[in-house]
């Protein structure tokens, strides 16, 4: 029997009371004290959003061990946003700020709460919301101080062992990526006896896009698939799927033009010069490029190639390329045998690199899933009335 299974049969054998949250935290609320980024001191004190900390900043609004729990603007509403703090440190109006009082340890909170399901507490539309009220509802377990207390043990202990095993795979992921990235680059390092051109002498043709109307429905919804950046950043070599379709209505009625299959596909504007290749007949938003290229660049060549080149745009907020400056980019053309050649050493590469990512992905996955299961477990209890 392990120690928390004494512990249990001691001292809850036949299970445990659950009290509202308003019974068994303090809520301190009433200090939080939101500051605009502009108006932020720098110094030492992380200062929390709802979801991690977005700042550190000179003062203070708590000192101590507390949880934090997102108010609204959670990333996810199934593993809804709550952290865990112990020092000083700044928290702004999109959390919650509690902590247990005698009967209740506040990391044994912390855990439970992160096991727990928010959403039928949740109020509010696009932007779900835990207002106080609904928050003072939740049902908390209230099983021995020591029982809390092994509880924590054991899901700290676990906790470390699963960050050291996800560091060492992220770590060996990096160290492949970066392997591959060395070979890419040694391979696509040319010397000047190359031949080299700008790609506006290299390419057929060079179009535009465009953005249906929203406000007219019948543009949407149809069955050309239409590309924006996020489609573009979101896959690798070929552009084969996109978020969203529009109708030919909607082609007519806009500057969207469609970039045929095989051809290219680049970024101007957010991420400018990612760069794939259209694997169907895709529409394009005004982000977006589409390259026919001249029979002597072969278009993979072309895509790995951009790979090794930071292109980082003007702007401000949005960052961008003008047609002319795309178009006036030098590239090395060696023989299409030659890059050939290259292109078939890369997808060899790439894919022996892809294998590996979804490896170590699904092991991290699996890893998390493990201490999920264990955390639930462990913060299951058998309900008692007072």
């Amino acid at each position: 029997m392990s120690r928390l299974e004494e512990l249990i049969a001691e001292l809850c054998p036949d299970g445990v009371e659950y009290v509202r949250l308003a019974e068994c935290c303090d809520i301190e609320d009433n200090k939080r004290k939101p500051v605009k980024s502009s108006l932020r001191i720098p110094g030492d004190t992380p200062y929390y959003g709802a979801n991690n900390i977005q700042d550190y900043v000179e003062g203070y609004t708590h000192y101590g061990q507390y949880v934090l729990i997102a108010e609204d603007g959670s990333a996810s509403l199934e593993n809804y946003s709550v952290q865990y703090v112990d020092g000083f440190f700044w928290a702004n109006n999109h959390v919650h700020v509690i902590k247990g009082r005698k009967d209740l340890d506040t990391k044994f909170l912390y855990y439970y709460l992160t096991s727990f399901n928010f959403i039928p507490f949740l109020t509010g539309g696009t932007r779900a919301k835990l207002n106080k009220g609904n928050m003072e509802e939740i049902p908390i377990p209230l099983p021995p101080i020591p029982v809390q207390q092994e509880i924590v043990r054991i899901l700290d202990d676990l906790s470390e062992s699963i960050k050291e095993i996800t560091t060492q795979l992220t770590n060996e992921l990096t160290a492949r990526r970066k392997q591959y990235e060395y070979y890419r680059d040694m391979l696509l390092s040319f010397s000047q006896e190359v031949e080299w051109d700008i790609l506006g002498n290299c390419i057929i043709q060079n179009i535009g896009g465009g953005t249906p109307s929203k406000s007219i429905l019948s543009y949407w919804n149809g069955n050309i698939p239409w590309a924006s950046v996020k489609d573009v950043v979101s896959q690798n070599m070929l552009l084969s799927q996109t978020q969203d379709f529009i109708s030919e209505e909607g082609l007519e009625n806009s500057t969207s033009n469609i970039v045929k299959a095989g051809d290219i596909i680049i970024a101007t504007r957010i991420n400018p010069g990612k760069m794939l290749i259209a694997a169907k007949d895709i529409a394009i938003n005004q982000d977006l490029r589409g390259l026919k290229l001249k029979p002597n660049i072969h278009p993979k060549f072309l895509v790995y190639y951009f790979q090794t080149l930071s292109i980082e745009g003007k702007g401000t907020t949005v960052k961008g390329i003008s047609i002319k400056e795309l178009e006036s980019i030098r590239i090395p053309i060696p023989p299409l045998k030659e890059q050939e050649r290259i292109v078939s050493i890369l997808d060899r590469l790439d894919a022996l690199y892809n294998d590996v990512f979804d490896s170590i992905s699904a092991e991290i996955d699996a890893r998390q899933k493990q201490y999920e299961y264990y955390r639930d477990k462990l913060l299951t209890f058998k309900e008692v009335k007072s």
